[in-house]
C-alpha cells in the first residue's frame, strides 16, 4: 500500500499546468484586458463573415425558389463556430483579434487546442455570455486568468510567448 502511495505522489508531485503565473508573470500580464478587446475585434469579423452568409443564403434561395432560406437560421452559429474552431484550433492558436492583441490560446498542459475543442470552447463562452453573464467575472479571481468556459475546456489565454508554443508535457 505505501508503495502504491509513493507512486502516486510521484506521479502528481510535477507542475500541474505548463504555464505557471508564479514563474512566468508575464504571460498572464493584462490578458483579460487584451482578451476583451479581441472580443471586439473578432465579433466585428464575425458580423462581416455573417453578412456575406446571408448575402450568399438569400441569393441561393432564390435559385432553389426558397429552399435555402430555411438555413437563415443556422447562420449565425455555424459561421461563430467556424471562425473560432479554425483560428483557435489552426496553427496559429488564436483568433484573427486574439493575435492582434498578442495572445495565444495553448491547452492547459501545453499542447495545441484541436478545432473540436476550440468550438467547443466558443460554444460554452456563448453559453456563459447569453445566459448567465456574471460567470465572466470569475477571471479576476484566478491565478492565471481564466475565466470558466476556459476550465472546462481546458485552455488558457496567454500572451503570446516569443518562442512556439510548447509540445504536450
Amino acid at each position: 500500500m505505501t508503495d502504491q502511495t509513493s507512486q502516486t505522489a510521484l506521479a502528481f508531485s510535477g507542475p500541474m499546468h505548463a504555464y505557471d503565473p508564479a514563474t512566468e508573470p508575464q504571460l498572464f500580464s493584462a490578458v483579460i484586458r487584451k482578451r476583451c478587446v479581441a472580443f471586439l475585434l473578432d465579433a466585428v469579423i464575425i458580423a462581416l463573415l455573417t453578412a456575406f452568409a446571408f448575402v450568399a443564403v438569400f441569393v441561393l434561395g432564390v435559385v432553389t425558389l426558397g429552399l435555402a432560406w430555411l438555413l437563415f437560421g443556422l447562420i449565425f452559429p455555424v459561421v461563430g463556430l467556424s471562425y473560432n474552431a479554425f483560428t483557435v484550433g489552426g496553427p496559429k492558436s488564436s483568433t484573427i483579434g486574439q493575435r492582434m492583441m498578442g495572445l495565444a490560446v495553448p491547452m492547459w498542459h501545453g499542447g495545441k487546442v484541436t478545432p473540436l475543442i476550440a468550438a467547443f470552447h466558443a460554444l460554452l463562452f456563448w453559453f456563459s455570455l447569453t445566459l448567465f453573464f456574471p460567470i465572466l467575472l470569475w477571471c479576476f479571481f484566478d491565478s492565471r486568468k481564466r475565466c470558466l468556459h476556459d476550465i472546462l475546456a481546458g485552455v488558457l489565454v496567454i500572451n503570446r510567448p516569443m518562442a512556439p508554443l510548447r509540445a504536450p508535457v
